[in-house]
Formats: C-alpha cells, structure tokens, sequence
C-alpha cells in the first residue's frame, strides 16, 4: 500500500507568488487529486496568505521534488505529512 500524502503551502504575499505556485500545480497537476485553498476574506479585501492543502497521489519522490519547486518561490513554505 502506498503512502498518502499531505503538502501544506502556506502562501504569503498572495499577489506576486501565485502565478509561479500556480504553474508549478499545474505541472504537477496529474498527482494532485484534491486540492484545498483556506485564506481570510472579507468584504472588500482579501487576505495577502493563505494555506493551501494538496493529496498528493504521485509519491515520495515526485512530493519532495514538487515541495523545492515550490520553497525556491520567496514566500512559500511546504510542510509533508505522510501516512
């Protein structure tokens, strides 16, 4: 049985990383088969963070290579959790 694994993206400074972790999900698209995003709204404003939770279904090694992708962005940090 394999591993389930769990990547929490904690996103500051939303406006100029999102495009680059974006395309980075996208490239890892196939592996993700659920995806959460969690920021503070309100009316009128939006929160600059925000976390965003990934079941990451391609493995150990395409997780790791997946989370420097994404820690070489200034602003991102990926914390892994695996059952």
């Amino acid at each position: 049985m394999s591993k389930q694994i769990i990547l929490g993206v904690k996103v500051t400074n939303f406006a100029e990383n999102s495009k680059e972790a974006q395309s980075i999900f996208c490239e890892y698209g196939c592996y993700i088969s659920t995806r959460v995003g969690l920021h503070g709204a309100t009316e009128g404003a939006c929160n600059p963070s925000g976390l965003v939770l990934l079941e990451f279904i391609g493995g150990q090694d395409l997780a790791n290579e997946m989370t420097a992708k994404l820690e070489a962005i200034p602003g991102l940090n990926v914390k892994q959790m695996a059952f």
